[in-house]
């Protein structure tokens, strides 16, 4: 399979993306996707959390010890199509809103949708 660069551009998503439908990830199917921000508070992401909840998104807060300096973690659970429009435009709006409490961005995971 050819990789195209509209699909799939040459960055972190578009590698992500890539791979997963090498690996049969039918991307055309919508799924729940894990979009992760980093904070240095536990007041800071709390504050986020609620600033996502008021704007409808389900979201999940916990302690984050892979990093030091960002140790507390707030999980968006958009549902949606795994496209690098989608993945990159909403990692886009998390991080600049959580500018504004300290956060940024770590990323993003989903299961796999298998190809009929």
């Amino acid at each position: 399979m050819h990789r195209d660069p509209v699909l799939f551009p040459d960055d972190e998503n578009g590698d992500v993306l890539w791979q997963m439908a090498q690996a049969g990830d039918d991307l055309s199917i919508p799924r729940e996707v894990d979009f992760a921000v980093i904070f240095p508070s536990e007041d800071d992401a709390l504050k986020f959390a609620v600033h996502l909840l008021r704007s409808d998104q389900k979201v999940s807060f916990s302690s984050y010890e892979e990093h030091d300096e960002f140790p507390w973690q707030v999980l968006a659970h958009p549902f949606m199509q795994a496209s690098h429009e989608n993945m990159s435009g909403f990692e886009r709006l998390l991080g600049e809103a959580a500018e504004d409490f300290g956060g940024r961005n770590d990323g993003w995971g989903c299961e796999a949708q298998p190809a009929a």
